[in-house]
């Protein structure tokens, strides 16, 4: 019984003494125990392999316990917990999964989970099949393909269909008589096409409201109607920028349509869809400094760690081009335009798991599966981000706060337009963690293997650093910026936060879900200010006092 269900441990043999090296060691208490065991449930180990898998993990932390009397020592702050709890999870692991009994509840607990994955995505299909409130065979043929290929029996999946007709008063389409069964074949792939163009229209979705699990739902909808992913990708990419085109020409005439919301759950909210609250909250103030050089700068506002441990960093005053200014750029990352930045300090790697408990221990129980103190901090919504800001500046009576998209690209970018935060090349598995061969969606790149099948530890990818030296500013998590979202207007500005309200806020530099594209240092995206998931955290800056 262990169809559907995913284990990213990795287990290489003989093990890295180095924790940086793989991934395994840090699974040593996830709530599933193949995975505490870096074992894969879909292989049906044997009892013989569960005591090697134990009896090699607890040898390698054996040898790291001499590490807790040298509390300084950066290995020994990576493995922390481990260190004094490792023994006791590996072997309650091993005694549940070598157990008969123990390991069949085990085994139907995560077929149940697996199972409750599969449903999600098949209902995120179904809602865009719907989408016109009418269902067509050969929408519903490609449903029950799409469900079959999650492990949902024909059963279930019908069930599923019914019940949402029902919920939504939408009903099946009767096809027309086909008249001639030759012209009908040769149509096929160009009716393939126009369909999904139609999928496409009635989603709407924007290249600001669509997420990567919504583009991921739709290019399967296309492969399910036996159309080729790579051009499903092609059409998308299309349907977005032709939207884009329309909404700046609105906005040119005055006629910006208001945006639409996305839920928690990637869901789109187009069919009655509530108006969104406008947020209206305080923007940091910017104000005069005095005028200092770049060695005044750094001699005056020495780099520095916070209460939490945390590096900040000095970003000195400077000039830069803001936004995309090479050929076919996304209307959102266009007009470039000149900015002045007044001095500040950002964090060096985005807030971590164990600093962001240390303002709400309760966040614990909301970590990704699997993920240790020095994870990025996810499933924060941009106001929570702003709580933790006042937190800290009470706490240590400094002015932190989210950093404007402004600030947030030319720490990423510095001076010299490059396009990612190390450079102009790309491709690469050692710069950045985004969707390589170890994610399984649509634009997943099969030949780069960053190392890492979801988030990393942070400081992870040292060599993909800003010209700062700031990390993890590409991929990994997206970040939360104070902005709200509005198109760029080309005019020089100095020290800019954005409007003073909107109904989306702006986040930065990509996940490890995004394709590569999307870790250049121009991209953005935005949404609702409490919106959270599992790819979102923020860094933070700190004011440089006058």
């Amino acid at each position: 019984m262990h169809d559907g269900v995913k284990c990213v441990a990795v287990f290489p043999t003989p093990l890295p003494d180095d924790p940086q090296k793989w991934e395994g060691w840090s699974k040593y208490n996830s709530t599933n125990p193949y995975e505490r065991l870096c074992l894969d449930a879909q292989q049906n180990p044997t009892d013989e392999l569960i005591e090697e898998h134990c009896r090699e993990l607890l040898r390698w932390w054996q040898k790291k316990l001499p590490l807790k009397n040298q509390p300084s020592n950066p290995v020994a702050q990576l493995l922390r917990a481990g260190l004094d709890e490792s023994s006791r999870y590996l072997t309650e692991a091993r005694m549940e999964l070598l157990d008969p009994e123990r390991r069949k509840k085990v085994d139907a607990v995560l077929a149940a989970e697996a199972e409750q994955q599969a449903i999600a995505e098949f209902n995120k299909v179904l809602a865009f099949s719907i989408a016109d409130g009418g269902l067509r065979p050969e929408e519903e043929k490609a449903l029950q393909r799409f469900g079959a290929d999650h492990g949902l029996s024909e059963e279930k999946v019908l069930q599923f269909i019914e019940a949402k007709l029902k919920e939504t008063g939408t009903t099946r389409v009767v096809p027309e008589p086909e008249v001639e069964t030759e012209t009908v074949v040769a149509a096929t792939a160009s009716d393939a096409k126009s369909e999904f163009l139609r999928v496409l229209q009635l989603s709407g979705l924007d290249s600001e409201s669509m997420t990567d699990d919504q583009r991921d739902a739709l290019i399967n909808i296309a492969e399910n109607s036996g159309l080729d992913p790579g051009d499903a990708e092609d059409m998308v990419d299309e349907y977005l920028e032709e939207i884009d085109r329309k909404q700046i020409a609105e906005i040119t005439k005055g006629k910006g349509k208001p945006t639409a919301a996305v839920g928690p759950n990637g869901t789109s909210a187009v069919k009655a869809a509530p108006k969104v609250k406008v947020v209206d909250e305080p923007v940091p103030a910017t104000s005069a400094r005095p005028v200092l050089s770049l060695q005044q700068e750094r001699k005056r506002y020495p780099n520095f760690s916070n209460s939490l441990g945390g590096q900040m960093l000095l970003i000195p005053s400077g000039e830069f081009i803001m936004g995309n200014p090479f050929p076919k750029a996304p209307p959102n990352e266009t007009p470039h335009f000149r900015v002045t930045i007044s001095r500040f300090y950002i964090s060096r790697f985005p807030i971590t798991n164990a600093h962001y408990e240390a303002f709400d221990p309760l966040h614990k129980s909301k970590r990704a599966p699997a993920t240790g103190d020095r994870h990025p901090v996810v499933y924060v919504s941009s106001l929570d981000a702003m709580k933790f800001c006042q937190w800290l500046s009470t706490r240590e009576r400094r002015k932190y706060r989210l950093p404007t998209e402004a600030e947030w690209e030319y720490a990423a970018k510095g001076t010299d337009g490059r396009r990612y935060p190390w450079g102009n090349f790309d491709k690469r598995g050692d710069l950045a963690n985004f969707a390589d061969k170890n994610t399984s969606f649509a634009w997943s790149d099969r030949q780069i293997d960053d190392g890492y099948a979801e988030s990393a530890p942070v400081g992870s990818f040292p060599r993909g650093a800003s010209p700062f030296g700031i990390e993890d500013m590409a991929g990994n998590v997206w970040e939360w910026c104070s902005d709200f979202f509005e198109q760029y207007k080309p005019a020089p500005k100095a020290d800019p936060h954005g409007p003073p309200s909107g109904a989306k806020r702006v986040y930065r530099g990509g996940s490890w879900k995004s394709r590569f594209a999307s870790l250049q240092t121009t991209a953005r995206s935005a949404n609702v200010p409490n919106f959270s998931c599992n790819d979102l955290g923020f860094r933070i800056v700190c004011e440089c006092e006058s």
